[in-house]
């Protein structure tokens, strides 16, 4: 661990962990910096009651790379290789006898987590591996749902304690739950154990590993690959004096009803969903709301593909939806939102640009200009963006608004997603079956972690985009 991480990020937390983003045919664009003026239109929305379902594009996104292949050609090559397998009958069970309470003390203060993880969709196979971010380790592997690589993962969310993620399976219209602890598994078949996958290549049937919690498809979004769910992100919750810590966290996922963006709240231990939202008209060039991230005020904001950017008034009773429209040059890819609130598109093809909700000015980075893809925040305020043509990563300094450095990578195929750990370092995510974990700080020493199969996704992976935006209360 490095020692300024600890005292520029954790020590802001005594909560959980969380999420967010979101390539397509080229577009123009300008890298110059320039403020362009929007006036954003606020529209009430109707919200309605929702139910739960117990238990690779060929087009703009299409998948590009080939799966599985990994040389660790990095200054530092890591070694974290998993692959899909099946259960073995003697594999061995978690007995439920003491369970803790999880992994993170939320009253204990800085560096009290003990357990970090990424978790990196593979589209090829509609798995899910769980990375442990300490150790590189790829601990488990999960089906996302019944389709296999019919499924279409694209997008995870890591809830605030980053005891739980969601996973979007584009063609299905489904959102499922993982509990990455052993104490929030729901002993389903009763036998007192347990029952879930010991490792990437131990990859149980749909349906029967305990560590999934729920899953709920989103009826209008089933089975069309363009209206599928895509944008996500968790809240908090509600901070709970007595045990420190927030308690019902919710899940909002952003989908397609025909021409109309909808947006569903889930309950985030229950998979229940309490109501949608409509964005009548849905501006995302035919694609459902690509992105999603928090503010500090626990709102969420959401992207269209090319197209709007949208903030969910949760602070407002009823609930409105602000929507505002974009620049033609802006060519919105990735999001996320800084901890001031405002929210951060990654264009492709153009440049990468940030709205300021205070000045309500489009801004522009200057000498940024190039299909980007993920975007992420670091615990000092860089913006980290993965490049397709040039394939790379861009930083730049979101205080200053300014471009920092375009670095090469020790191998780049198409690189995709990116978040930021715990300790500060930046995950990048490549769709040709490995992950970059790279210090800030020392860029070229970056460590190459092999994740076999073919990845495409943009969202907070790791939970980083929610700690960094919500500071918690005492």
């Amino acid at each position: 661990m490095m020692a300024y991480r600890a005292s520029s990020f954790t020590s802001q937390l005594c909560l959980p962990l969380s999420l967010l983003l979101a390539c397509g045919d080229s577009g123009g664009g300008s890298g110059d910096e320039t403020g362009a003026s929007i006036t954003g239109i606020s529209v009430t929305a109707t919200a309605s009651a929702g139910s739960t379902t117990g238990e690779g594009e060929s087009d703009s996104e299409s998948d590009s790379a080939s799966a599985g292949t990994s040389a660790g050609t990095g200054t530092s090559a890591g070694s974290s290789s998993g692959a899909s397998g099946s259960a073995s009958d003697t594999a061995p069970k978690f007995d439920l006898g003491d369970q803790p309470d999880g992994d993170i003390d939320p009253c204990a203060g800085p560096n009290a987590e003990k357990n970090s993880y990424i978790w990196i969709p593979t589209t090829s196979d509609g798995t899910v591996s769980k990375i442990n971010t300490f150790t590189t380790v790829e601990e488990n592997r999960y089906n996302s749902g019944p389709g296999g690589g019919g499924e279409s993962v694209s997008r995870t969310a890591v809830s605030g304690d980053g005891r739980f993620v969601v996973v979007n399976s584009r063609d299905t219209g489904r959102s499922t739950a993982f509990a990455a602890n052993i104490a929030d598994c729901i002993d389903r078949n009763g036998n007192g154990v347990i029952d879930t996958s010991i490792n990437a290549a131990d990859v149980r049937p749909w349906n029967e590993d305990e560590c999934m919690i729920w899953s709920v498809v989103h009826g209008p979004a089933a089975g069309n690959h363009q209206r599928g769910p895509r944008g996500i992100t968790w809240t908090l919750g509600d901070w709970n004096e007595a045990t420190c810590s927030y308690i019902n966290p919710k899940v909002w996922v952003g989908y397609l009803n025909g021409g109309n963006g909808e947006f569903a709240r889930i309950d985030g231990q229950t998979g229940a969903v309490e109501l949608t939202l409509q964005a009548p008209s849905w501006q995302g060039t035919g694609y459902s709301p690509y992105g999603g991230a928090l503010d500090p005020q626990q709102r969420p904001w959401f992207t269209g593909l090319r197209g709007e950017l949208m903030r969910i008034n949760t602070d407002q009773d009823p609930i409105s939806l602000t929507r505002i429209p974009q620049p033609g040059n802006i060519q919105t890819y990735g999001m996320t939102v800084d901890p001031d609130g405002n929210p951060w598109m990654a264009g492709c093809s153009g440049p990468v640009s940030t709205y300021d909700i205070n000045a309500q000015t489009w801004i522009s980075v200057a000498g940024t200009n190039a299909c980007h893809r993920g975007m992420a925040i670091d615990h000092n305020g860089h913006g980290w963006i993965a490049s397709n043509s040039p394939c790379g990563l861009v930083e730049i300094d979101t205080k200053s608004r300014t471009l920092v450095a375009n670095h090469n990578l020790g191998q780049c195929s198409t690189a995709i997603g990116v978040s930021v750990d715990i300790e500060g370092y930046v995950w990048l995510v490549d769709q040709g079956g490995w992950a970059w974990k790279i210090d800030p700080l020392n860029v070229p020493a970056m460590q190459q972690v092999s994740v076999p199969g073919n990845h495409y996704v943009y969202s907070d992976m790791t939970g980083g985009q929610l700690k960094s935006v919500i500071v918690p209360p005492g």
